[in-house]
């Protein structure tokens, strides 16, 4: 037997339990420095949702389709040197002289064997209009991926505007149910002292109980801006989100239409580009096609094997002869159609372009002139006239209808101001989006 010993509690020593101690306060630091530790204790990432960058920054690094357009990018560009490159060279072994009446295929049984390799070149700078086309392919499929990103950004902004807008006119309703009930209780009291009529009270129930209907309708319309929302990033629709803070700004980057339109016609939009490039693409492809008119040349190389020694070498030179010239012309006007087709459709892009622009234009200016007269000049009218109307009411001097009718115009005032700010930071969502501006 081990002999061991025992120690009870309050017997060791204090010196050994300090050092004790110490080494269970080193152990303890070592594995919290650990970095499965660490991601542990670390909080859940935030949901988006507070703000226009929080979206911008989910969308950035999570969208699944900007994953899967940069994955389709990364294989067009895998696609250049390949495209460019030499046919597979052609190994070949020929036996001839084989006895018929004996047949043996062996090499040193027949009267000559030749081994020969093959390769054809393509001339007439083929390989480089391949390359280049590949290339060109490649790169508007990089600027397709910059117009998708531009179209998900505006798209994602608007859904976070109509997300706030959502919040911020249930506040307002919220605020119109207090204010009524306010008015309620101003109702009564003036009823108790036989100031007013019972009705006063009763009108402002109904009113309250209409304005609770709509809340109703306000939080569905948030919910369904919350769907919407979190589809624009690629999370589930029930995906939580963080409250909104603060109101939004997109700011548009040009001050006139004629700005934006001179930016648009210098077709630095990554769409614009794409399809430019696709349309130098397509002249490529004619040009190479075209020169299917004119053969390659196929080298071969050979040696020669009588019995078990090497007799000689070969050596032969080919070319294609082009004889099926119908089959070429119809590929060449072919091509040749693309390539019109090509130019065509980037023509009608820009077209397309500044047709958007222009209407978006439009809707911009007047929602932000309207969101002015609401903030700037209806709604303090409005609020003022609303102060008067109550405290003409508590002394007698106007009817609860005007009241009532005084509270709808300010709280229907503050609605208006947010349903112009709404449309107003949508559409420099998309004015941004459509001049290729990114935030």
């Amino acid at each position: 037997m081990i002999p061991c010993l025992v120690l009870r509690r309050g017997e060791l020593p204090s010196a050994v339990r300090r050092t004790l101690a110490s080494a269970l306060l080193a152990v303890d630091l070592v594995l919290a420095s650990l970095p499965w530790a660490a991601a542990q204790a670390s909080p859940a990432e935030a949901a988006p949702g507070a703000d226009l960058a929080s979206v911008r920054d989910f969308l950035l690094a999570n969208h699944p389709e900007l994953h899967a357009l940069q994955f389709e990018a990364e294989a067009a560009d895998a696609r250049i040197g390949p495209a460019g490159a030499m046919p597979n060279p052609m190994l070949g072994v020929r036996l001839d002289g084989i006895d018929a009446q004996r047949p043996n295929p062996l090499p040193g049984k027949v009267d000559f064997t030749t081994y020969s390799v093959r390769q054809t070149f393509p001339l007439w700078g083929k390989r480089e209009l391949a390359r280049g086309i590949a290339g060109r392919e490649a790169d508007a499929i990089r600027d397709e991926r910059s117009a998708v990103l531009l179209e998900r950004l505006a798209q994602a902004e608007s859904s976070y505007v109509r997300y706030w807008h959502a919040d911020a006119a249930l506040k307002v309703v919220d605020r119109q149910i207090d204010l009524l009930g306010s008015i309620e209780t101003v109702a009564r009291e003036r009823y108790a002292l036989g100031l007013a009529v019972q009705q006063d009270a009763i009108r402002a129930q109904v009113l309250r109980t209409r304005m609770q209907s709509e809340r109703i309708e306000r939080i569905a319309t948030r919910e369904e801006a919350m769907a919407r929302l979190n589809a624009g990033l690629g999370r589930p629709v029930d995906a939580v989100l963080t409250p909104p803070v603060g109101t939004p700004v997109i700011a548009v980057p040009v001050d006139a239409r004629d700005s934006g339109l001179a930016i648009l016609r210098r077709r630095s939009h990554p769409m614009l580009r794409a399809g430019s490039t696709r349309a130098a693409a397509a002249d490529d492809a004619l040009a190479l096609q075209r020169r299917q008119y004119l053969p390659d040349l196929t080298v071969s190389a050979g040696l020669i094997q009588q019995g078990n020694r090497l007799d000689g070498y070969e050596l032969m030179l080919e070319v294609e002869i082009p004889l099926q010239r119908s089959v070429l012309r119809e590929r060449e006007r072919e091509a040749s159609l693309r390539r019109d087709a090509a130019h065509a459709r980037a023509e009608q892009s820009l077209n397309t372009l500044e047709a958007q622009f222009g209407e978006t234009w439009a809707r911009w200016t007047s929602a932000r002139a309207r969101q002015r007269l609401y903030r700037d000049t209806l709604l303090p009218q409005t609020e003022a006239n609303f102060a008067s109307a109550l405290a003409s009411y508590r002394v007698g001097e106007v009817d609860f209808g005007t009241l009532l009718e005084a509270a709808e115009a300010w709280q229907g005032a503050e609605l208006s101001r947010l349903d112009a700010l709404r449309d107003e930071l949508t559409n420099a969502a998309d004015l941004r989006a459509l001049i290729g501006s990114t935030p």
